[in-house]
């Protein structure tokens, strides 16, 4: 995506936020407020916020997302800090919807749209959780290239995708803006993603400098993320980036007590690489212990 295409995206998106917000009116009441002490919750985002990994892959009615649970927003919601008053996430989903010529998925950025035109995000929302970017860095390709054609090109692949990170940084730091935009009070949990490989041990589909490789561009992923963080926040997002690279260490792919789905005798299975359940369960732990929604103002 060039930048003039970013920029006119990011302009437009904004134009159709800010119209749904002044036809909803300040008036109106939220939908589905959260008890007494309890806030309202909204999760947005890619697979890992649709809870891939958790369980069978379903499509919630009235929508075209694939969601599994119990995934990790299932887990903060019985914590009872909060009310999920929504989960939006779909699994695949890009940031903007035309990035995805296709369609095969609801984009982030449509999420949003739609979550505002139903008044579910808005100045009452106490809590919204996302994670975002990995399939805008391409990690579904670079996971192909190195699982199919050797280091060379899977060292090809992790440096076009490491290459476009800025801009994906960018887009990202664009939507925690507007996500603050259309829900005022919210503090925003931008979680990152965990490294997917033990190197040390053997893979049939990776060979070690390749899972180090993957290992890098993650960290790489994240860093961006770290970073729109601090961009945004410079605008007053109210957004906390949560790290999950330290609890998931000893628990990724070929380690003994693995916390991310991979199944060798089906490396195309749509959950391989994302959080078990009790991966999801850290995700939660994570937000919980991090974010800390009992402490936000209600």
């Amino acid at each position: 995506m060039s930048d003039r295409t970013l920029r006119r995206r990011q302009a437009a998106f904004a134009a159709g936020l800010a119209t749904l917000a002044l036809a909803m009116g300040t008036s109106a009441g939220p939908a589905g407020a959260a008890p007494a002490g309890e806030l309202d919750y909204i999760a947005v985002g890619d697979s890992y916020t649709a809870g891939t990994g958790a369980g069978a892959a379903t499509k919630p009615a009235g929508t075209t997302c694939w969601q599994s649970s119990p995934g990790y927003v299932g887990d903060v919601d019985k914590t009872g800090r909060v009310s999920l008053v929504v989960n939006a996430a779909c699994h695949g989903a890009l940031l903007f919807s035309g990035d995805d010529p296709l369609q095969k998925q609801i984009s982030v950025e449509t999420q949003l749209t739609g979550l505002v035109a139903a008044q579910k995000l808005n100045p009452s929302t106490g809590i919204v959780t996302i994670t975002a970017g990995a399939n805008d860095a391409g990690v579904s390709q670079v996971l192909g290239a190195c699982a199919a054609y050797g280091v060379e090109v899977c060292a090809g692949a992790v440096a076009s995708s490491e290459g476009g990170m800025s801009q994906v940084g960018e887009a990202l730091a664009y939507i925690y803006g507007q996500i603050h935009a259309a829900a005022p009070s919210a503090k925003v949990a931008v979680l990152g993603y965990p490294r997917l490989f033990e190197p040390a041990d053997g893979n049939p589909y990776f060979s070690a400098d390749e899972q180090r490789l993957i290992n890098q561009a993650t960290d790489k992923l994240n860093a961006a993320i770290a970073t729109a963080v601090s961009n945004a926040n410079a605008f007053g997002a109210n957004a906390q980036f949560v790290d999950v690279t330290a609890r998931f260490a000893g628990h990724a792919v070929n380690s003994a007590d693995p916390w991310i789905a991979y199944d060798g005798g089906n490396p195309l299975a749509d959950s391989n690489f994302h959080p078990t359940p009790t991966g999801h369960r850290a995700y939660a732990t994570a937000v919980m212990s991090e974010v800390k929604p009992g402490t936000l103002a209600r």
